[in-house]
């Protein structure tokens, strides 16, 4: 197990670093003037842009412009936006909001996800069957943000008239967990919806697996026969899914935060690509690539866990 984590690290290196340099390389080749976006409106001011540029290196080479920023990155220091922040201290102060949003979604997602698969493969061609395969199906043809505009409409406004105040309309951080549910559960209604199908269908074709009726044939009770031989096979492509969406979650939150008005990875992912400052963005996605890398090592460590015929040299 040592040596396949150490390898897995080493294989990590240039998977980040391509990740960097390509969109490193998208940001440069788009060609915008972040010295003018800062000024907005107005025409920048000559000299003031002619210092800016020198002292951020703007006129430099590409290459030359990624080699700086990667041995910055090398020695902890992400950049600096053209207003003086460091991009680390931008990331360090909206991470945590995307976190906990991108955690209360994950945990929605695995949770109702896998028990409405379950109760649907256990009860296929019944009502709760075809009712759970018809609410995944509207879930997934409707976009997020129609869905988040109308469950902000329906529970935060409408409930609250009614005197049921549990879904605040905007966030705020003084309503503590509650600020999450509904900004969380729009996060992640398609995926969830996803999640459900997927656990219906390996479910159902792991019941049909000769072990299985096998255990059946034995006279187990239908409840061990599911928990304890169906559904631990049943759940190895279903984690899959859910290790690599947890990167999804926090990189796709841009509708949401911006719905919610949270300010997280997600809105400073739009501030960034609106004013043109590409450091920022990079920081971004380095540390959303790092949060994927790390997510499937330890969906590839539970595989181990879930079949213990999974051995790890």
């Amino acid at each position: 197990m040592g040596r396949y984590l150490i390898r897995r690290l080493i294989q990590a290196i240039p998977v980040l670093l391509g990740a960097t340099f390509l969109i490193y390389f998208l940001t440069f080749a788009l060609g915008g003037d972040p010295v003018q976006a800062l000024a907005g409106e107005k025409k920048a001011d000559p000299i003031v842009a002619a210092m800016l540029r020198e002292k951020y290196h703007l006129d430099d080479p590409f290459l030359v412009q990624y080699w700086n920023y990667l041995t910055g990155v090398l020695q902890g220091n992400l950049g600096e936006t053209l207003n003086g922040r460091q991009v680390l201290d931008l990331i360090t102060d909206a991470f945590p909001y995307t976190v906990n949003l991108a955690l209360v979604a994950f945990a929605m997602e695995a949770l109702v996800g896998v028990t409405a698969g379950i109760m649907a493969a256990l009860r296929r061609g019944k009502f709760l069957d075809q009712l759970v395969l018809l609410s995944t199906l509207l879930v997934i043809s409707i976009p997020v943000f129609v869905t988040g505009f109308v469950l902000q409409l329906l529970l935060g406004v409408e409930l609250k008239e009614l005197g049921f105040d549990f879904f605040p309309v905007s966030f705020n951080e003084s309503d503590g967990f509650k600020a999450y549910l509904l900004p969380g559960f729009i996060l992640a209604s398609t995926s969830l919806a996803y999640v459900t199908r997927l656990t219906r269908t390996s479910l159902m074709e792991t019941m049909r697996a000769d072990y299985v009726r096998t255990a059946v044939a034995k006279g187990l009770p239908r409840r061990q026969v599911v928990v304890n031989h169906a559904l631990r096979n049943a759940l190895i492509p279903i984690v899959t899914f859910l290790g690599a969406d947890l990167g999804s979650l926090m990189g796709g939150a841009v509708i949401t935060e911006n719905i919610f008005n949270i300010n997280g990875i997600g809105g400073l992912i739009a501030q960034a690509i609106r004013l043109d400052q590409g450091t920022v963005l990079v920081g971004v996605v380095t540390l959303l690539v790092l949060v994927y890398l790390l997510a499937n090592l330890i969906v590839d460590l539970l595989y181990a866990v879930l079949d213990p015929r999974i051995r790890y040299a």
